[in-house]
C-alpha cells in the first residue's frame, strides 16, 4: 500500500469498510476550524496532546516528545482504530506536519495500512470530497495491540556521533534559513547541527503541494544518501514533527525509512551543542 494516497483513490475508498479518515490540523484555532468544517466522517486528534507527551522542558525530549506506547495505544483505541482498520490521514500542510507524524507513529508501532492525502485538507474538499459541522463520534474499541516504537529513533548523543562520521549522514529538513542560521521563528537558538545537511521537505513536493512522483522521490533520495546504509541516517527537523515528512516521502519513494531524531533542534540548541551557520 502506497503510503500517499492520491484524491481519486480517496474518492473510491470513502465507503470502505474499517476507513477511517482523522483530521490532523494543528495550530492554536486547530480545534475549532475542525468543528466549523472538516471531511465527512473525519476524527480529529490532537498534536500537543495526544500525538505528543510534553515534559515541560524542550531540552528533554524536544518540543514535541513522543508520547508512551502504551497511551498511544489507548488513543488508538478510543478512536476506533483497531488492526485491521484502514486510516486516512489529512492535514491542512501538504502532510509536513501532524498527517506525516501520525502515519508515522501508526508505521512505527507495525500498522501498515494508514495513508496520507496527497495535497492536504484543501485538495480533497476541491476534489469534491465532502465536508461537515458535526462533531464526529468514534466506535472505541480496546487499546490497540503495541508493545513499542518498532521503527528506528536516534536520541541526542547518536546524532552527535552520526553527524561527524564519514559512512552516515544527518539531515536536517528545515528550510534553509533556519539551516543557515539566518532567522529561527519558533527555537531560542539559529543555525544547525554541525555536519548535517539540509534537504529541505519542501522540495518533496511540487509546486501546487501535492507530492513529487515516487520515482521522482527515490532519485533524489537515492543520490542524496549515496548508498549509506538506511541504520546511519537520522532525519530531524524542528521538534520531531515535520522530519517525519521526509520520512513519508522516502517511503514513498521505496527506500527504507531511516532514523527519527524525535528531539531535533529544539532539543539540541537547549543542551549546549555546538551549532554551526555555514553550509554544512
Amino acid at each position: 500500500m502506497n503510503p500517499i494516497i492520491n484524491l481519486s483513490d480517496l474518492l473510491t475508498l470513502r465507503q470502505k469498510q474499517n476507513l477511517i479518515l482523522i483530521d490532523a490540523r494543528s495550530g492554536p484555532n486547530a480545534k475549532e476550524n475542525y468543528e466549523k468544517e472538516h471531511l465527512a466522517g473525519a476524527l480529529w486528534v490532537d498534536l500537543e496532546n495526544e500525538l505528543s507527551e510534553k515534559t515541560g522542558d524542550a531540552a528533554q525530549g524536544g518540543r514535541h516528545p513522543l508520547p508512551t506506547v502504551q497511551n498511544f495505544a489507548k488513543l488508538l483505541g478510543r478512536l476506533g482504530i483497531t488492526p485491521k482498520s484502514h486510516i486516512i490521514v489529512y492535514d491542512d500542510k501538504n502532510g509536513a506536519n501532524p498527517a506525516a507524524r501520525f502515519w508515522w507513529m501508526l508505521r512505527a508501532i507495525g500498522h501498515q495500512k494508514i495513508q496520507v492525502i496527497d495535497g492536504g485538507y484543501q485538495a480533497a474538499i476541491n476534489a469534491g470530497f465532502p465536508t461537515s459541522v458535526v462533531n464526529e463520534s468514534s466506535n472505541p474499541t480496546s487499546d490497540y495491540p503495541a508493545g513499542s516504537w518498532l521503527l528506528p529513533i536516534a536520541d541526542i548523543d547518536e546524532v552527535a556521533q552520526v553527524a561527524q562520521a564519514e559512512d552516515a549522514v544527518v539531515i536536517d529538513v528545515r528550510e534553509s534559513g533556519r539551516y543557515l542560521g539566518q532567522f529561527e521563528p519558533i527555537d531560542l537558538i539559529a543555525g544547525h547541527i554541525p555536519g548535517a545537511i539540509n534537504i529541505p521537505f519542501s522540495t518533496n513536493l511540487n509546486e501546487d503541494g501535492t507530492f513529487r512522483s515516487s520515482a521522482e522521490l527515490k532519485a533524489k533520495y537515492t543520490e542524496a544518501l549515496a548508498n549509506i546504509d538506511s541504520d546511519k541516517i537520522i532525519v530531524h527537523c524542528g521538534s520531531g514533527v515535520t522530519a517525519c515528512h521526509t520520512l513519508l516521502a522516502m517511503a514513498q519513494g521505496g527506500i527504507e525509512i531511516p532514523k527519527l531524531y524525535v528531539g531535533s533542534w529544539s532539543e539540541w540548541s537547549r543542551n549546549d551543542r555546538p551549532i554551526a551557520t555555514d553550509s554544512k
